[in-house]
């Protein structure tokens, strides 16, 4: 079926990106978003090798990791604090905690529980309004706390660029997002070794840039059947 042949696309455009940086094609995730998808689609992919899928609404997360249980899901949207109890235990990675907020609200749960929550700080590097996430300028001054929270591991940084039918208006935003986490990295000590950035229309720029989990959906789900 045409997942087995975009597979392959795909993964090929990954490491001509990553050859053009000087990088391994193995240090980079590719994250399936299967937000467009039903259960029996992504449980497809997840059946064909692509372990790494990602939600952006929690409550389809819930449906869909009860399907694919196999899966590393990766919550990829907003969450709310009201739905930790039910979503982080399903998540291998949040890559949205786009406030302090919500960030306090990982590092409690995650205190009470004992293990400490994956995630990525989503910063707005677009500056869109209608974007959520972190203003650039107020992250350097999170690191002041990330360490000393122990009920997270943050792991690195995430952004979305503005969209464009021309993948290089992304760079500049990527740029940034690699130059704070470095910023970020050195002011704490953390290792911080995840860029999330990069989606279907600009992923080959993310990987240029430094991205380590790129997020595709459509161009992955093209022409799949639309399987109930």
């Amino acid at each position: 079926m045409t997942a087995v042949d975009l597979r392959p696309v795909l993964a090929d455009r990954l490491a001509d990106a990553a050859r053009r940086a000087g990088r391994d094609p193995n240090d980079i995730t590719l994250v399936a978003v299967t937000k467009t998808v039903t259960p029996a689609v992504a449980a497809v992919v997840a059946g064909l090798g692509t372990l790494d899928l990602g939600e952006s609404r929690p409550q389809e997360l819930w449906k869909k990791a009860a399907a694919v249980p196999t899966a590393r899901w990766h919550l990829i949207g907003h969450l709310q604090r009201n739905k930790l109890d039910r979503t982080v235990p399903l998540v291998s990675l949040a890559h949205s905690v786009d406030s302090e907020r919500l960030l306090d609200a990982l590092d409690a749960f995650g205190r009470a529980r004992g293990t400490p929550v994956p995630v990525l700080l989503e910063v707005n590097c677009s500056r869109e309004a209608a974007k959520g996430g972190l203003r650039p300028e107020d992250v350097p001054a999170l690191g002041d706390t990330l360490a000393s929270r122990a009920g997270v591991a943050v792991r690195g940084l995430m952004t979305m660029a503005a969209y464009s039918d021309d993948p290089e208006t992304a760079r500049p935003a990527f740029a940034e997002l690699r130059r704070l986490r470095d910023r970020l990295r050195a002011a704490t000590g953390l290792p911080l070794p995840d860029l999330s950035m990069g989606m279907s229309g600009d992923f080959e720029v993310g990987v240029e840039e430094g991205a380590t989990l790129v997020r595709v959906g459509s161009t992955l789900f093209e022409g799949l059947p639309a399987l109930e």
